[in-house]
């Protein structure tokens, strides 16, 4: 079971969220990496957003057990080689177990401009078990989001879903499989759209 959603979550998240490293290793610049890991959820959003102001920018995200601090939500991000210059960005990162509540902080983040760019279920010693979803703002971009999110233990009811919320202009933005607080095992997707009318 395990295995099952770790192989999951590494399909989830081996495709960059942003496209910096994939940019860069098309052309003969070099890239510079960080690496975060913290288990506290305000640790690491104080981090990337203290990172991206030295011009990195998130490729990707997971939580799980490491050998040097237990439990831990990791963090990659990645800049071009000696430059801090690009869009400056700002990170939201939230983390809770029930979805009314992540339904509720994601609408709210979507109307001041944060974009989806990764989730992952964390065992926070705080909160438990918990889904996190880490959002992006470009300070030169006024872009209004509104999100939704679905949970549900059946795959099948799951695509029903997906299909009802398709047919008003959502598009999918990532998916976790895994036991969380929401309401046992689980399958958790967000969806985004642009208001209507936009």
């Amino acid at each position: 079971m395990l295995l099952t959603i770790v192989t999951v979550f590494l399909s989830l998240f081996a495709v960059p969220v942003n496209k910096t490293s994939e940019a860069v290793a098309t052309s003969a610049d070099p890239i510079e990496y960080k690496l975060l890991a913290t288990n506290k959820t305000s640790t690491m959003e104080r981090e990337m957003n203290q990172a991206a102001a030295e011009g990195y920018r998130l490729e990707g995200t997971m939580g799980g057990e490491t050998a040097g601090g237990g439990n831990e939500i990791v963090v990659i991000m990645s800049r071009k080689a000696g430059t801090n210059n690009g869009p400056r960005v700002q990170y939201r990162l939230l983390a809770t177990q029930k979805t009314s509540t992540m339904q509720k902080e994601m609408s709210a983040a979507g109307a001041e401009g944060f974009l989806y760019v990764g989730q992952s279920i964390y065992n926070s010693a705080f909160g438990g078990r918990e889904v996190v979803v880490i959002l992006e703002r470009n300070d030169s971009q006024k872009v209004v989001y509104e999100y939704k999110l679905l949970a549900t233990s059946r795959t099948s009811t799951m695509e029903k879903e997906l299909n009802g919320v398709g047919k008003d202009g959502y598009i999918f933005c990532g998916i976790t499989v895994a036991e969380t607080a929401f309401g046992g095992r689980e399958v958790v997707s967000i969806l985004r759209r642009p208001p209507a009318g936009k």
